[in-house]
């Protein structure tokens, strides 16, 4: 890992305005979600901050019951600093996380990043069928 690039779980280091904008502008998942959305799914949820100094340069998010079940979401790195091994060292710290071990079953949802998270052991389901959703097509 490069010597001035932290992750941080320490959820007073996020830059919450920054997060907002990257989901609610950037993002094809969360578009036009609002702040307060934004900051009650940080709440509730074990956060991971890419620092490269101070500044923060990525997030990822993990809901979970820190037991048996895990969904990740909302990982991005800011465009100035992908393609320099930024993402593979936030998922690897996001899947060595102690109390993320020994989970049942981990689950996300990707629409380009498959090659990303297939190196940490994700799939595509193995049985689709047994899998539902609830799903608002306009949340935002």
């Amino acid at each position: 890992m490069n010597s001035n690039i932290t992750i941080s779980t320490d959820k007073a280091r996020l830059d919450v305005r920054l997060i907002h904008q990257f989901l609610s502008q950037e993002s094809y998942w969360a578009t036009n979600i609002p702040i307060e959305t934004v900051q009650r799914s940080i709440d509730n949820s074990l956060c991971f901050g890419l620092y490269e100094d101070a500044n923060q340069i990525g997030f990822a998010r993990v809901i979970t019951d820190q037991a048996t079940f895990a969904y990740l979401a909302d990982v991005f790195i800011l465009a100035d600093y992908r393609g320099r091994g930024f993402s593979k060292q936030l998922i690897a710290a996001v899947s060595a996380w102690p109390a993320l071990q020994g989970l049942r079953r981990w689950v996300l949802v990707t629409r380009d990043a498959h090659e990303l998270y297939t190196q940490f052991g994700f799939t595509a389901l193995d049985q689709p069928e047994l899998f539902m959703q609830r799903k608002r097509e306009k949340p935002y």
